[in-house]
């Protein structure tokens, strides 16, 4: 009698990480440069202007208690999506697992969570309409086929944050018509929002490692705290695109677009002439030097 040999029951393939962006390209010359630095602010203020990103952010974030930390661990996570390489689907895991008890309500009532794609794929998005227009202002205008490179790009950022292609339009003429029904929509000046342009905001001072530091910002801090803000909330408007700026219904005079052409035009010529690592963030310009090396 013949016995039927038995298979061995294979296991299903693991599905390879995303890759992160390839070295060389249009984020790896701009994301660690310090000028993109002053793009953040517009970025996340966009981001939590969608009611239920800003519910969340309201509810759960410690922007108010460690604004400072807060910002240090994002700008980290921003790196490794970008420069990290091995690191990055790793970062983009961990950012995903501490989004996973973000629930609740928003500001029009309706039941959110942080992971639904709705508005994480919005919080992503945002990053690609503000490097637009503030690049044109702190780097250079860039031509239709960057634009197309830099939006792929930012689509394999997408799915390093564990975004699939189904959540997010594909191409930028996809994009466009996506981002105005959201401006349309859903944006609307939430009171994370308006925080983040408030000029009299309560605000802690950074944490300093040295005492003799720690007693001068004690001192100083409350016109240091009154300058920064002020200045906080004039980059956070002037590097937001005017339709974003429209939707949240946020003023933006003449005088100052003026202001803020001036000062991005010195920021332009003067950042470049700097040698690169004053130039570039500590984890970019690693990254960056390990690729010129053959060594990434």
């Amino acid at each position: 009698m013949k016995h039927k040999e038995l298979s061995t029951p294979t296991r299903p393939a693991t599905r390879p990480d995303p890759e992160p962006p390839a070295p060389g390209g249009m984020l790896w010359s701009t994301t660690g440069d310090i000028r993109s630095l002053l793009t953040l602010p517009a970025a996340f203020t966009l981001q939590v202007a969608h009611p239920a990103v800003g519910a969340g952010v309201d509810q759960y974030s410690a922007f108010r208690t460690d604004p400072w930390g807060r910002g240090e661990r994002s700008l980290r996570s921003l790196m490794l999506w970008v420069y990290g390489g091995a690191e990055a689907a790793a970062e983009g895991r961990r950012v995903r697992r501490l989004h996973k008890e973000i629930q609740g309500t928003d500001t029009r009532g309706r039941r959110y969570h942080s992971l639904d794609p709705a508005c994480f794929a919005w919080v992503h998005a945002t990053g690609f309409p503000v490097a637009l227009h503030a690049g044109r202002y702190l780097f250079r205008r860039i031509t239709p086929a960057q634009e197309r490179q830099l939006y792929r790009e930012w689509l394999q950022v997408g799915r390093i944050l564990g975004l699939h292609d189904r959540d997010m339009p594909q191409t930028v003429e996809e994009f466009w018509p996506y981002y105005h029904r959201m401006l349309a929509e859903e944006i609307e000046p939430t009171k994370v929002a308006r925080e983040l342009i408030a000029a009299d905001a309560d605000l802690p001072p950074p944490e300093a490692a040295s005492r003799a530091v720690r007693l001068l910002l004690r001192i100083a801090w409350p016109a240091l705290r009154t300058a920064y803000l002020h200045f906080r909330a004039f980059v956070t408007v002037g590097y937001m695109p005017p339709d974003a700026r429209a939707a949240i219904g946020l003023e933006w005079t003449p005088a100052q677009e003026r202001r803020l052409r001036r000062f991005s035009t010195a920021v332009r010529i003067l950042v470049p002439l700097l040698p690169e690592r004053l130039r570039y963030l500590p984890r970019a310009r690693a990254a960056r030097a390990r690729w010129r090396a053959g060594t990434l």
